[in-house]
């Protein structure tokens, strides 16, 4: 049996890195797409302060609302906090709450010096982040899951970027929004391939847990269809190239035989993936300048 991790060490872990990039590589790419020679640096450091905490506020939310209904109770992934029991349900709870906070605090400076809309898009997205895995029907139980990571941790988090440097949204930054929905999607699927025996046997039924592994993989597919078409239509078909390049070894495991455990790496290759296409795609930007 494996050392329990420290006191530090464990809301670290359970704060999920490698999904990270889901919640930066968005703000990146909406602060560089119209003008990256004009970036408005304290509204673009607000925008990634607001996504980095909704994105760990959830990590810990559905740790919190997954250990108290039980689903988390065969666990082949990352250490949870309340499966555990190393630290108390409330606990991950508050700390969930505390990030929300966070980023409702970013959010009313980043309204205040741009538009007030963001606060009723803001309050959205915590309302969305909570019942994911929480209250009595969370959505992202019912196979839904993969419609809250397009919009907010693709779509609201580009766009609200871009929006957020000048006051105007450039139409090419929906495309982008698509591409980076489409990555933080591909993160999501490949925890949910890896999970899918699990799930299936709690009653979590997730789109991937629904289809089963064999038709699973497909989803992974679309999430990379996606991107390209994302890229391509936005101008960048290098890096669309280039993506399929780096997400190629995700795509192999999931159409391998390989199950739970044995598919982890899908999730660090594909975090790795996201953040290179990302690069990428931000350099571009500013390579190409007319």
């Amino acid at each position: 049996m494996s050392e329990a991790p420290g006191s530090v060490k464990r809301w670290v872990l359970a704060a999920r890195p490698r999904t990270l990039p889901a919640a930066i590589v968005p703000v990146a790419i909406g602060a560089t797409l119209a003008r990256p020679l004009s970036i408005e640096w304290v509204n673009t450091v607000l925008c990634a302060v607001v996504a980095l905490a909704l994105q760990i506020g959830v990590n810990y939310a559905n740790d919190y609302s997954d250990g108290i209904k039980g689903t988390d109770e065969v666990r082949v992934g990352p250490f949870r906090l309340t499966a555990s029991k190393l630290v108390s349900p409330k606990a991950v709870r508050n700390g969930a709450f505390a990030w929300f906070f966070v980023a409702a605090l970013a959010g009313l400076e980043l309204s205040a010096r741009t538009s007030w809309w963001f606060v009723l898009v803001g309050l959205t997205a915590i309302i969305a982040a909570w019942f994911y895995t929480g209250g009595p029907k969370p959505y992202g139980y019912m196979g839904l899951g993969e419609v809250f990571v397009l919009i907010y941790f693709g779509f609201v988090a580009t766009v609200g970027t871009a929006y957020a440097q000048h006051l105007h949204i450039a139409p090419k930054a929906w495309w982008f929004g698509l591409a980076a929905g489409a990555m933080a999607c591909a993160l999501l699927e490949a925890n949910n391939m890896r999970d899918i025996t699990g799930d299936q046997g709690s009653g979590k039924k997730t789109l991937a847990a629904r289809l089963g592994r064999d038709k699973a993989k497909w989803l992974y597919v679309l999430c990379i269809a996606m991107l390209c078409a994302g890229l391509v239509v936005g101008g960048q078909w290098i890096t669309a190239v280039i993506a399929v390049a780096v997400y190629f070894p995700a795509l192999k495991l999931a159409f391998s035989n390989k199950q739970g455990r044995e598919l982890l790496p899908m999730l660090m290759i594909s975090a790795r993936a996201q953040l290179i296409v990302g690069f990428v795609t931000t350099v571009t930007f500013f390579t190409t300048l007319r």
